[in-house]
């Protein structure tokens, strides 16, 4: 409901190429070092967002969306569900086209403004799935 095949391929090959990757660190352990890593060998700039501001993937960390000094395209967001719909509230402010939830981040108030808002939204799914799936 929240993921349909036409948003999805939409996101992955016409939003753009940068993605800010929001919670983003470091820590090889974490799902999002993984799913960055991804993004980038399929051609997408990776830009971590995380309070710690460090460098990820050879890309300079930001602690905050409105900290990046340039457009982003797609927002990802790695955080709770709980703090899920604040950051697509700032991926709407800051001018993103799409929001893309992670599996198991899920917040369908936050889906619903973001739509609204007139960007494209994924929710519950991972990119590193389903962009080799697009053949």
């Amino acid at each position: 409901m929240y993921a349909d095949t036409d948003t999805i391929r939409k996101i992955l090959t016409q939003s753009g190429d940068t993605w800010a990757v929001v919670g983003l660190s470091n820590n090889p352990s974490r799902a999002a070092y993984g799913v960055a890593a991804v993004l980038q060998r399929f051609g997408k700039r990776v830009v971590p967002v995380h309070p710690k501001a460090e460098p990820v993937h050879g890309e300079q960390g930001y602690a905050s969306l409105a900290d990046i000094p340039f457009p982003v395209d797609v927002v990802d967001v790695f955080v709770n569900s709980d703090l899920a719909g604040g950051v697509a509230d700032e991926a709407t402010a800051i001018g993103a086209k799409a929001v893309w939830f992670q599996l198991g981040v899920i917040d369908e108030q936050a889906y619903a403004r973001t739509r609204a808002a007139g960007l494209d939204m994924v929710m519950d799914r991972c990119p590193a799935i389903e962009i080799p799936q697009l053949g």
